[in-house]
């Protein structure tokens, strides 16, 4: 994959930590999505989940990253590459996950 596409503005190594969390923990991401989600895991576009995946790795293992900046390039990323108005319900979702697991950053 970094043979394929230009990283040269890309941490690499943060990129590792995203590519290797998203898969080891997928079920853990997917247990904290389900109460945010109007429909099945199975019924989501297969970008938006790997999307709302990435999203919720950064919310819950990398509480330095502010929860605004995670749903932003969360939205980006939907709005480049999933379905039309696919970045509307990312957002949702997030959003309602970010109020429940930073409630403290949410709340300022």
């Amino acid at each position: 994959f970094l043979e394929d596409y230009d990283f040269k503005k890309t941490d690499k190594k943060y990129f590792e930590t995203l590519l290797k969390g998203v898969i080891e923990k997928h079920e853990l991401l997917d247990q904290n999505l389900l109460p945010y989600l109007d429909r099945p895991l199975n019924k989501l576009d297969p970008i938006e989940l790997c999307v709302l995946r990435l999203a919720m790795f950064e919310l819950i293992k990398q509480p330095e990253i502010p929860y605004r900046v995670i749903i932003n390039e969360a939205v980006e990323l939907a709005k480049k590459f999933g379905v039309t108005g696919g970045h509307k319900y990312v957002n949702g979702v997030l959003d309602k996950a970010a109020m429940k697991l930073r409630h403290d950053e949410y709340q300022s």
